[in-house]
């Protein structure tokens, strides 16, 4: 790109600022329009509310921003691949998002949308995508080249299927080909394709892996949720209601940067919310079942739900914390029906642990909803937690922005 072009895409972030959920949302619909059959691709319930086009959006706009040194977001860039990835997206579909979004920022910004800045928006693009399609290469490359590796969709058969809450159900999931399975780094994730008949159409969904890596099988565990009409629930509750021990689904191969860091010699806190605790449930399992894992190291396990029936894996947790001095478990119900002890009623908060949660040599794993973490980043930080040491996952497409 010129220096011209280079400033004629930075003159757009006002724009953007303003107006991009308004151009990505345009974008989405004429995308749907004329490619369908993409409809298969993007989960859909992340269309409905809205979450698709602010995430992109707001890539456009970092990207414009940062359009003089695009590497200082290879972080962000490397979790959207991951993400991309785990969808099987491709080159050809690259192809395909800048046709639309490129006609879209002529359509949205009309006659402001000079040739030159098109054709900027076209070099900025070209870049964009050189850059990501290259990065997902090599993750699929990894994948491969892994010991029971894969790329694309692989069909795996559901051997059992786990009530572990109330809401919460375990399918343990094994190769239909009786093969091997990837290993992965706790705390990743896979995707899942389903037909919903609802829809009429195949759609994806990402789940995080909650056992630790055993070459054998993934464990997901599902939360129903409350109604089955808005597409963002309907493949978990699909699966609560209609997928059985010895059906077939197919699965991506594990993604995801957020992972855990086993340097055992740092204490290691997980602060979760509902069924966030899974990728810390992968996490946990880990530590302990390494063969060298140092005992002196503290673990930390704080957790909050709405009551005691709802709470998956209890009793896993208990015979862990029982079984490991190092390990303290610290619980939160919102709905307390008994004089129990043993936990903290209403939502999750650290000053009423404050004592035992800040270290500054530890590091912090948060999973939970966007307002649940923004709460607990902002308490850590605050409390002079350098930032380099907290990890966090937001389910569904990105919003956050706490760095």
């Amino acid at each position: 790109m010129t220096q011209d072009q280079k400033n004629l895409v930075k003159a757009t972030v006002p724009v953007l600022k303003e107006h991009g959920v308004l151009l990505t949302t345009h974008f989405y619909k004429r995308m749907f329009g004329h490619n369908p059959e993409l409809k298969h691709v993007f989960n859909m319930g992340n269309q409905k509310n809205q979450k698709q086009q602010t995430a992109l959006a707001m890539a456009v706009l970092a990207y414009a921003e940062h359009i003089e040194n695009p590497s200082v977001l290879l972080p962000v860039l490397d979790n959207i691949g991951h993400k991309h990835t785990s969808l099987d997206i491709r080159p050809e579909h690259y192809a395909i998002v800048g046709k639309h979004l490129l006609a879209s920022i002529g359509e949205v910004l009309g006659e402001t949308a000079t040739p030159e800045l098109l054709e900027a928006w076209t070099m900025a693009y070209q870049q964009l995508a050189t850059l990501m399609s290259g990065h997902e290469q090599k993750i699929y490359n990894d994948q491969i080249n892994k010991t029971g590796g894969w790329a694309g969709w692989r069909p795996f058969v559901v051997k059992e299927k786990v009530k572990e809450s109330t809401e919460i159900t375990s399918f343990y999931l094994y190769p239909s080909d009786n093969g091997v399975v990837a290993d992965f780094q706790p705390g990743q994730y896979i995707s899942l394709r389903l037909f919903l008949p609802e829809l009429n159409l195949l759609q994806p969904r990402q789940y995080s892996i909650s056992c630790s890596p055993n070459g054998k099988y993934y464990r997901i565990s599902v939360k129903r949720e409350s109604g089955n009409t808005h597409p963002d629930g309907m493949i978990s509750n699909r699966l609560h209601d209609h997928v059985n021990e010895g059906d077939l689904i197919d699965l991506s191969a594990p993604s995801g940067v957020f992972v855990l860091n086993t340097e055992l010699s740092r204490p290691k806190v997980f602060i979760s919310g509902g069924v966030g605790q899974t990728p810390l449930m992968a996490m946990l399992e880990d530590l302990v079942q390494r063969k060298n894992e140092d005992e002196s190291t503290p673990i930390t396990w704080i957790h909050g739900c709405r009551n005691e029936a709802v709470h998956a894996f209890k009793d896993r947790l208990a015979e862990i914390t029982n079984s490991h001095l190092n390990i303290r478990q610290h619980i939160f119900y919102d709905q307390v029906e008994s004089l129990d002890t043993s936990f903290y009623q209403g939502w999750v908060e650290l000053s009423k642990i404050k004592d035992q949660v800040i270290d500054q040599q530890a590091e912090y794993y948060i999973c939970g909803p966007g307002p649940f973490i923004s709460k607990h980043y902002t308490f850590l930080v605050d409390n002079n937690v350098p930032k380099s040491a907290i990890h966090f996952e937001e389910f569904g497409p990105a919003s956050l922005q706490v760095n």
